[in-house]
């Protein structure tokens, strides 16, 4: 009697572990997807911007000249610069290598430099969460 319910409780723990097994699967799948959707966006949302800060920047860049040669001063040309770095970082965003660039220096620092992930005194804690929410809990009730 005790072996079949041995067996029955087992096989039932087994059920249990590849359930578990495969709602993490899907759970790790799930946040893949959504970081995926998400920088997808991110890049979307940086190539909408490039349109219209490149047509301010070229509108720019015309007015600025024309009148840089009207007024024989080449120091009406100097806005062009700083706006010339910002319409470059939002297409090496956009279209270039930045994000590749981004991941691989990501890549070393958990590799290489993982003490600067660590957070303030130390991780957080079931305890300290605990402790935490009691305390809150009793600043509630207090009032």
């Amino acid at each position: 009697m005790g072996f079949v319910f041995s067996k029955a409780m087992n096989d039932s723990l087994k059920a249990q572990q590849e359930f578990m097994r495969l709602q993490l699967e899907r759970q790790l799948v799930l946040q893949n997807l959504m970081r995926e959707r998400q920088t997808a966006m991110q890049i979307a949302w940086t190539r909408e911007f490039l349109k219209y800060f490149g047509t301010f920047f070229g509108l720019a860049t015309v007015v600025l000249t024309t009148g840089a040669v009207k007024r024989k001063n080449p120091a009406v040309l100097l806005p062009i610069l700083p706006l010339s770095f910002v319409f470059c970082y939002q297409y090496d965003m956009g279209y270039g290598t930045l994000l590749q660039r981004i991941k691989g220096e990501a890549e070393n620092i958990l590799d290489t430099q993982s003490t600067l992930l660590e957070l303030p005194k130390g991780p957080l804690t079931f305890e300290d969460l605990e402790k935490i929410r009691i305390s809150q809990s009793n600043y509630f009730t207090e009032k």
